[in-house]
């Protein structure tokens, strides 16, 4: 670890003098701030580490070669308290290491779906979403909806919309998968327990730099936009509907004013949805030996059940149940993202070697 901790901060020091020397080039300028700011908390722990070790080592010798007893009780007392801490700097340092996911900072597009169960699985695609919205909440993210198709006693079929808040998709990445529904609706006179899903998929917001698609690529039409009736009728065609002919993918954009900011959102969708593509394809050559302890996040896995009758939701992946449905379906969802993150973590800390390094 010592030995990788040299290379960071060699790079640090480097970057320093590459700023003095780049002058006017902002973009050049840019791309350094970005990668001095990532290495940083590295380097500050390093340093407090490698203290922590010299004056364990100075504390260490006191007690081996002095003879006075209150020298000898300062060394040891010394030697107590810099142990553990070194202990947590280390694992502290392991975390830093570990490889991060360049997402994780992003804003997110989130799409719920109805699955199997009709009526039911459509109001449960709802339930779905007042949860996620209110999770945003909590953490003082911004919600706007993209996208909806609507059924009329309150569930959607589908809706697509976008959570935008610093760190919005390293906790919500872990929500993609088919969610679970076990209760009995409220159409149901035998009071039958009905078992329905939905599917949700995350998607970090990618930037254009991030991935190019030309235009040829791209087949756009435009439409109105479906209004309530009335004075709210669309009369100018705003409503956008962008065909990636390479991958088949169409996304359709109606909720903003005009069509310029429609095929604007539509846009950054059809990135999205093509960076995960990548971002899939990379990760499974990169797992073919071994499966995520999380899982992949796959649509076809069955990631989470909310049973009804028995005030109860399990997430599968990490075998953890929380008994209090109504808290949940209000947002209060962090046990399940934390545990999930804890895991990841401990996944890629063991992938990536640190954890059985030797200093």
């Amino acid at each position: 670890m010592l030995e990788k901790l040299s290379g960071i901060e060699a790079r640090f020091k480097q970057i320093d003098n590459e700023l003095l020397e780049a002058g006017g080039n902002y973009q050049r300028v840019a791309e350094l701030n970005k990668e001095r700011i990532e290495l940083e908390p590295v380097v500050e722990k390093a340093r407090e580490y490698r203290q922590a070790l010299k004056n364990l080592e100075e504390a260490r010798t006191m007690l081996e070669s002095e003879e006075d007893a209150e020298l000898r009780a300062l060394a040891e007392a010394d030697i107590a308290s810099l142990e553990p801490k070194i202990e947590t700097l280390e694992a502290e340092i392991k975390s830093l290491l570990i490889p991060r996911d360049p997402r994780d900072e992003k804003n997110v597009f989130m799409e719920i779906r109805a699955g199997t169960g009709g009526d039911e699985a459509a109001l449960f695609a709802a339930d779905l979403f007042r949860m996620y919205t209110r999770y945003a909440d909590l953490k003082g993210w911004k919600t706007e909806i993209v996208s909806e198709n609507a059924i009329g006693i309150g569930g959607y079929k589908e809706i697509i919309f976008q959570i935008k808040g610093k760190g919005a998709f390293s906790k919500l990445k872990y929500e993609s998968g088919v969610h679970r529904v076990q209760r009995v609706p409220a159409t149901e006179s035998s009071g039958r327990i009905h078992t329905s899903t939905a599917t949700v998929a995350v998607l970090a917001e990618v930037d254009e730099v991030e991935i190019e698609i030309p235009e040829s690529d791209l087949e756009i039409d435009v439409y109105r936009s479906a209004g309530a009736g009335g004075q709210n009728v669309q009369k100018n065609s705003t409503a956008i509907r962008i065909t990636h002919k390479p991958s088949g993918i169409v996304v359709a954009c109606q909720d903003e004013r005009s069509q310029l900011q429609n095929k604007l959102r539509a846009m950054s969708i059809l990135r999205a949805r093509l960076y995960e593509i990548e971002e899939e394809k990379r990760r499974s050559e990169l797992e073919a030996d071994r499966r995520s302890q999380v899982g992949t996040g796959e649509r076809s896995e069955k990631i989470r059940t909310y049973n009804w009758p028995q005030n109860r939701v399990t997430d599968h992946r990490i075998g953890v149940s929380s008994y209090n449905l109504p808290g949940v379906m209000a947002g209060d969802i962090d046990q399940f993202i934390e545990e999930l993150s804890t895991r990841d973590e401990a996944g890629r800390l063991a992938a990536s070697g640190v954890a059985d390094e030797e200093d």
